[in-house]
């Protein structure tokens, strides 16, 4: 619990297996337990994993999960002697039986419990977790507001998660049962209220690390180590009013960055303990997990919500996280990490979870930290109207203190938010502008954050002259998206920081749509699954196809009645076109925007759903088209009416960047109008703006403003070069994107052999310009798609099969401009 990972000589024992799960009547005892039919179950788990494990529950399977009650039980043999007995979580409301005696009601299931026992052979442990609805049913005050996404406005009472309870958005299966690990320990040395701090010394440089913590009686001294590679510092702890504390210094560290600014560094903490007494082989070891040296403030004057790390303003970039599996609400170490490596390498350098999902685990926060993603961390309220007396402030608080024990001193920490948009909610919902500050948020668990020197806001939209602006703080920004406004209004609402934004229904690729619940747009099981607000006329298939309409120039409802495959393609290219276009505008140098996350980053669910890769891991379209303009390094442009094309460069790295940029103009296909070339050198951490203009002699109507003639080119292409290679590229079309197909634009595929790790080289080029070249192949990944290629352009690509056995594997090529493609196979 804490920050504590392991001690030595503490023997902790996971009860994970011969688990049996039984659902009853709601208001059922412990008496009847023998009566029911049971199953095998595995916990950590829930429910619904339970039934889907056993075969009897699918996502097409309705079943009111929250109406019954649901009962897990273990036998188990230990040996005899005292122990700990850690439930480190139940949903929702939950009672504990160890050999008939009642130990434990809980009803927060983000709060861990360690129960003292004591134990001797054969032993039953019964959790019962009762029905929420009729929980839900007591006779309660009314909230101030409504919540639109709920179905009960009763919720609010209860400390659980509003996964599987908001229609609109989130998959039928609502967590019940011990979601959390359950666990025996022998303790040999018990350890306990370890406060950990890491800083850098504003005056030396030095990295800091302070420890207070309790150690049990017979310690006779203790040393704080903290250790990277051979580096190791280590200081003297002091024991005072039953506490030991000290701290430990590294004259030189090497400090922690977010991975595209730089190295995450990370030092390994622990208390090395020695006892009092006789001969001993050794410390015990009090394995603290990771931690790292960094400065991190905000820059709030005047409306502003910017990060710095370690002095250094950082544009925020990246996604709100979800589940791996939204059923079990669990994952594994590997999973994690292979989950964050891929934001990491598609430019993503900040995770938000949510207020409306759960606390993940530690093997999260690991992986944030080594991969160096910085983390905006919700604490687990969302809009609605909480009671504000004792004894839920009470149960919250300690849920919250838990929570930033685990967080404390933790490198990838950048922002601990109160709640997702309670204020924005009460503000819509007409209450009075003083509901908009709930005390709860505003006072009691900004103190809490303060406790541990971690950064925070009240609420996920919060700042503005009412909580939803986006010119001041941080907010939910759905201008361009669920508000359908144009793409400009990126700029015109001069969003600072969004905590979340541009939510559309991103359809999966032909892999991704085979394992939905169907795979046209107008079947009932597509439109049950697409995301939507509870109550509204529209959902957000309508808001992808209204900027299909925009950007193509069709009209989506017609297309999908006559040529569906289109239709599909046009809306997996629009959303991506439309992300990359308004992070192109927030990351140019006199951008006023600092940051912004996409609501999500993965799906819960197979079909069209909010993520940026499906249920399955798979990236969508929109994931490529983004991870092209949030690379540390990248280029851009931006219409600028009157003024012609914009080119943007950005470089996160600490050097800088003494590049070449060429621009090339092309019309009809194939034929080049213009070509212009300039030096351009851009500083560490920094962006630079050129007109394109200068690369040109005379005047040229780059952005189409002035309208003298037709455009001087149909297509704009603009590359930035390291010496000879190639960093980066972008497209800019002055007339605007279209639809119009040619029968052949000569594109072209062909596979190299593999290598040793069994990767093969995709080469895929085309003849005339190819606009979103797509590429379909069996049972691989591939690290891009959905690119424009200009005349002559060829890409070479990495393709890694997911089965070396099955053999051969056939893939396409295909772009939204041709009528005739590509295919190619791997041997």
């Amino acid at each position: 619990m804490g920050r504590t990972r392991s001690v030595t000589g503490n023997l902790r024992t996971a009860l994970d297996s011969g688990w049996q799960m039984a659902a009853a009547p709601a208001g059922s005892t412990f008496e009847q337990r023998d009566e029911w039919s049971w199953l095998a179950a595995h916990v950590p788990g829930t429910a619904a994993s339970a039934l889907r494990a056993a075969g009897a529950w699918s996502w097409d399977e309705s079943r009111l999960f929250d109406a019954e009650d649901w009962w897990w039980r273990l036998r188990f043999n230990a040996d005899a002697g005292a122990a700990t007995l850690g439930l480190d979580g139940i949903a929702t409301l939950a009672d504990v039986w160890l050999d008939g005696v009642h130990l434990l009601a809980s009803d927060n299931m983000f709060v861990a419990h360690a129960l003292p026992v004591v134990l001797s052979g054969e032993h039953e442990l019964v959790i019962r977790c009762r029905s929420l609805t009729d929980e839900l049913a007591r006779k309660r005050p009314r909230p101030r507001w409504r919540v639109p996404m709920l179905e009960s406005q009763q919720l609010r009472w209860l400390r659980t998660t509003l996964l599987g309870r908001t229609p609109g958005w989130s998959p039928p299966c609502p967590p019940v049962g011990p979601w959390r690990g359950v666990w025996i320990e022998r303790t040999a040395l018990h350890v306990d209220d370890v406060r950990l701090a890491s800083r850098v010394d504003a005056a030396t440089g030095a990295g800091i690390v302070e420890v207070t913590a309790g150690l049990g009686d017979d310690v006779a001294k203790a040393r704080l180590v903290v250790a990277r590679g051979n580096d190791r510092a280590s200081g003297e702890l002091t024991f005072a009013n039953g506490r030991w504390q000290g701290t430990a210094s590294v004259a030189t560290p090497t400090l922690w960055w977010p991975h595209t600014h730089g190295e995450p560094a990370c030092y390994q903490l622990s208390i090395e303990v020695t006892r009092r007494g006789g001969p001993q082989p050794g410390p015990i070891v009090v394995d603290l997990g990771w931690s790292g040296f960094r400065t991190l403030a905000i820059d709030r004057d005047d409306g502003d919500f910017a990060l710095r790390v370690n002095g250094v303003r950082v544009f925020c970039r990246g996604a709100c996280w979800t589940p791996l599996d939204v059923v079990s609400l669990s994952a594994t170490p590997q999973a994690y990490r292979a989950a964050i490596e891929q934001a990491r390498d598609a430019g993503m350098n900040m995770l938000r979870v949510a207020g409306t999902m759960v606390y993940e685990d530690d093997a999260f926060l690991d992986a944030l930290d080594a991969c160096g993603v910085l983390l905006w961390q919700d604490l687990m309220f969302a809009n609605m109207d909480y009671p504000e007396d004792d004894a839920f402030i009470a149960g919250a608080v300690c849920e919250v203190d838990q929570q930033l024990s685990r967080l404390q001193a933790r490198p990838c920490l950048a922002v601990i938010c109160g709640n997702s948009e309670a204020g924005q909610q009460a503000a819509m919902s007409g209450a009075a502008r003083e509901r908009w500050a709930a005390p709860l948020f505003h006072e009691v668990f900004a103190a809490r954050a303060a406790a541990i020197g971690a950064e925070y806001v009240p609420s996920s939209a919060h700042g503005g002259a009412f909580p939803h602006a986006a010119d001041a703080g941080v907010s939910s920004y759905y201008g361009v998206g669920a508000y359908l406004r144009p793409i400009d209004d990126a700029r015109r609402a001069h969003v600072r920081f969004a905590s979340e934004c541009l939510a559309f229904a991103n359809i999966p690729d032909t892999s991704g749509l085979a394992r939905a619940a169907a795979s046209r747009v107008h079947q009932p099981e597509w439109k049950q699954r697409a995301p939507r607000d509870l109550g509204a006329g529209w959902d957000f298939d309508d808001v992808r196809d209204h900027y299909v309409q925009q950007l193509y120039g069709v009209d989506p409802t017609r297309l999908r009645v006559c040529d569906h495959e289109r239709y599909l393609a046009l809306g997996r290219a629009a959303t991506g076109e439309v992300m990359a276009r308004v992070f192109a505008e927030w990351r140019r140098a006199r951008s006023i925007t600092h940051g912004g996350l996409v609501w999500f980053l993965r799906d819960l669910w197979p079909g069209a759903g909010w993520g940026l890769v499906d249920a399955n891991g798979t990236p969508k379209a929109c994931f490529h088209a983004l991870r092209r303009v949030l690379a540390p390094r990248a280029i851009s442009m931006t219409d600028e009416g009157v003024n012609g094309l914009a080119i943007h460069v950005v470089n996160d790295r600490a050097q800088s960047l003494d590049a070449r940029i060429e621009v090339t103009l092309w019309r009809a296909g194939d034929i080049r109008t213009g070509h212009g070339s300039a030096g351009i050198v851009v500083p560490g951490r920094g962006a630079v703006e050129l007109p394109a203009s200068t690369l040109f002699d005379g005047f040229l109507d780059l952005s189409f403003a002035y309208r003298f003639g037709p455009p001087v080119a149909d297509v704009v292409h603009a590359v930035l070069f390291d010496g000879n290679a190639m960093l980066a590229d972008t497209f800019w079309f002055p007339a605007g994107l279209g639809a119009h197909r040619e029968h052949d634009i000569g594109l072209h595929a062909s596979v190299g052999p593999g290598n040793a790790a069994g990767e093969y080289s995709l080469v895929v080029g085309s003849a005339r310009f190819a606009q979103s070249v797509t590429i379909e192949v069996d049972r691989c990944s591939i690290d891009d798609n959905g690119f424009h290629l200009a005349p002559g352009q060829a890409r070479t690509l990495a393709l890694r099969p997911s089965d070396a056995q099955r053999r051969p594997i056939h893939g396409t090529v295909t772009a939204l401009n041709a009528e005739h493609g590509a295919r190619f196979t791997l041997p």
